[in-house]
């Protein structure tokens, strides 16, 4: 008889008394409605068939089970649930064991931690990470895991949304055994065995006693409570996830387990799910780019990088870190020392806080080679320039690139703003020209914009981005134009924040409405972070081409005067006193911004927050909509994506494309439309989001394009 597609994905298999249940649903084992009926029907059989004594579940592939099938996202529940399926496996009368390879999140280790016994393998990596889809655990898992562990453990576990090593596991009490081997279902059997000799019956989760010390736990609960306070005030799931565990203190299991699905459905239901799912889909989404279906990514092998300051040093780590051989050039020996030394400073600071060992640095700095002559890149597959921001500085360097470099090799610019087509067409081999555009520091920050001239080969482009995916980036795919995707759309809703400044709100309350909105800092704050020399430059740069018409505040032009640069030189709008990292509020500051006023002739006015919030996000959406229609974006996930990773966005609101779908692209445009009654030049609705308004679409739509 032909197997049912559920049987397909869980199979069952007697080996002497005990069955073997294999989740066989590749790529890793999601718990979709298939495999959940099928680990349903699988415990049926064991109940009903007395040849069986004891069960084993097992994953086919690389994982046990990966957690939910997220292709059922946004999708009616089809039974039965996984709650229901956990409930049967830990109500089993023999004994069930886990045995656990690969991943076992979310509800993968709800059904692992349901079963009587666990073991794993050395490779396994356990966690409960639905936190980072603004989700808890919804199958038992805010029940089961503090019995077993604590609620210490069991809260860092959840809250974080981490994996943890088979060893950690066993030392908190998560899993029973490690595996002497790699062979799972070899040590499972075997375990399962070794209990059915010992007569040992089945040990459900719901009566561990890891909550036994109920001061500890109260405890326990009252700082996680405490912590995510601060750490997460704007969040919703993390404190659903602290109110399910300190149910399981308050009340009997099956009535905690009840509550836990109320709080679940609550999360659900979240406007944040909806954002951290769309967040998550969209990391996904960004890398599938027209070069990169239709070209294979060149050789990558080692990189070479010109320049060895911040930048320079960060790209070098990164490419280190993920095992690349490093070429640095920079002009003089003193100037490669001092690029060396940056790139030490990064590992000097591991070893020192116990995360690397000095032979581990060692190891890593024998493939770091600095020279003061282009020569040295002669052999390298890609070099990425990281020179300073001006234009003929970076010709030059191009030029020398052109002269010494293989045939083949990939030559990058890490530029922020400038024009990549100038660049490339100042050499022979324009087809070989990209720009990286990483974000500082280089070998911290995700994201990576890559920036596609014209000229470009495909192959150039897939190349990129298969770095990204070996430095571990998210990378974007941005069209040429000032700024790109981020800083050009940066330039104009900063632009907003000094108009409101100018108008009367000032930029401390700008930068905590901000704060509030879920960003980590405000746009002031950010400024000082970067160096406001840096705007200053660009500023600058583009006052011959700026549209007199246009207003221009001229407030962070009277700081950049004093030589006021922000953290660098300890005061910038804000003061940092004794080289402090959080700045406090500057009267002087305010006193320019109030002189700066009066010769505009502008008498101040109030804003609210919200007030502060809806221009700030019209500025933001409105040129995110420009940006997407002239295809520097692909597509408004994009501008998401590079927001959410490069630019501080609250992840739990989607990225300003989502966000603005969600607010209502008609209440986005009507505001837009009243701002213009005030400054018509610069508040220009998109005519994209004209179009989407009109046609009654959202951006959404685009995404799916």
């Amino acid at each position: 008889m032909a197997n049912t597609p559920d049987e397909q994905v869980v199979r069952t298999q007697l080996h002497g008394k005990v069955l073997l249940v294999t989740v066989d649903n590749p790529p890793v084992n999601a718990l979709g409605a298939a495999v959940r009926r099928g680990l349903a029907d699988a415990m049926e059989r064991a109940e009903t068939d007395a040849a069986v004594a004891a069960v084993l579940i097992v994953g086919a592939g690389k994982s046990f089970i990966a957690g939910a099938d997220i292709r059922e996202f946004g999708l009616p529940p089809q039974p039965p649930l996984l709650t229901d399926v956990c409930k049967r496996i830990e109500a089993s009368k023999k004994p069930v064991v886990a045995a656990i390879h690969g991943a076992a999140l979310g509800g993968g280790l709800e059904v692992a931690i349901a079963a009587h016994y666990r073991i794993a393998v050395a490779n396994a990596k356990l966690g409960l990470p639905e936190v980072l889809l603004g989700l808890l655990p919804g199958a038992g898992g805010t029940q089961r895991a503090p019995r077993l562990v604590g609620a210490a453990a069991a809260l860092d576990i959840m809250l974080s949304g981490r994996h943890v090593g088979a060893a950690e596991a066993l030392k908190l009490g998560l899993i029973d055994r490690l595996a002497q081997s790699d062979d799972t279902l070899a040590e499972g059997l075997a375990y399962a065995q070794e209990l059915l000799a010992a007569n040992a019956g089945p040990r459900r989760s719901r009566d561990a006693t890891g909550l036994a010390d109920v001061e500890a736990s109260r405890a326990a609960i009252a700082a996680a409570r405490a912590e995510q306070g601060k750490k997460a005030k704007n969040l919703f799931s993390p404190h659903r996830i602290v109110d399910a565990v300190e149910a399981a203190l308050d009340k009997p299991f099956d009535e905690a387990l009840k509550f836990e699905r109320t709080l679940f459905m609550q999360c659900l239901e979240s406007p944040q799910r909806a954002g951290l799912i769309h967040a998550f889909f969209s990391e996904r989404d960004v890398a599938k780019v027209p070069e990169a279906a239709a070209a294979e990514p060149r050789v990558l092998k080692s990189i070479g990088v010109v320049g060895g300051g911040t930048m320079g040093a960060g790209i070098a780590v990164s490419a280190l870190d993920a095992g690349l051989p490093v070429t640095m050039v920079e002009r003089d020996e003193a100037s490669i020392a001092r690029g060396r030394a940056n790139v030490e400073k990064v590992y000097d600071g591991l070893v020192a806080k116990g995360r690397m060992t000095a032979e581990a640095k060692a190891k890593v700095m024998a493939r770091f080679t600095g020279s003061t002559d282009y020569a040295a890149f002669a052999e390298v597959d890609m070099v990425i320039e990281a020179v300073f921001e001006d234009i003929e500085v970076k010709k030059a360097v191009f030029k020398e690139l052109d002269r010494v470099c293989k045939a083949g090799a990939v030559l990058a610019t890490n530029t922020s703003y400038l024009d990549i087509d100038a660049i490339a067409a100042s050499i022979a081999r324009p087809q070989d020209v990209i720009g990286l555009h990483f974000f500082s520091p280089a070998n911290i920050m995700k994201l990576l914009e890559i920036v596609v001239p014209a000229k470009v080969s495909a192959d150039v482009v897939a190349t990129a981005f298969a770095l990204a995916k070996k430095l571990k980036k998210v990378p974007v795919r941005a069209g040429v134009c000032d700024g790109f995707i981020g800083n050009r759309i940066l330039a104009v809703y900063r632009q907003a924040a000094d108009h409101m400044m100018e108008d009367g709100a000032s930029p401390y309350a700008i930068d905590a409405a901000v704060r509030n909105f879920g960003y980590p800092m405000g746009p002031f704050q950010v400024s000082d972070l970067a160096g406001g020399d840096i705007g200053w430059a660009t500023r600058k740069r583009k006052s011959a081409t700026r549209d007199p018409q246009a207003r221009y505040v001229q407030v962070a032009d009277r700081i950049c005067e004093r030589g006021w640069f922000g953290q660098k030189t300890s005061r910038g709008w804000y003061q940092y006193p004794q080289g402090a990292r959080t700045g406090v509020e500057d009267p002087e500051v305010l006193a320019i911004v109030d002189a700066e006023r009066q010769r505009a002739g502008i008498t101040p006015r109030a804003f609210t927050e919200e007030d502060i919030m809806r221009r700030y996000m019209a500025a933001m959406v409105n040129e995110g909509a420009k940006v997407v229609a002239e295809g520097i974006a692909l597509r408004p996930l994009d501008v998401d994506v590079t927001f959410l990773y490069g630019y501080g966005f609250p992840r739990f609101r989607g990225g300003p494309m989502h966000y603005a779908d969600t607010v209502g692209l008609p209440k986005i445009l009507d505001d837009i439309r009243a701002f213009a009654k005030e400054d018509p030049l610069f508040w220009q609705p998109a005519p994209l989001l004209v179009q989407l308004v009109e046609e009654g679409k959202n951006f959404a739509s685009l995404n799916k394009s």
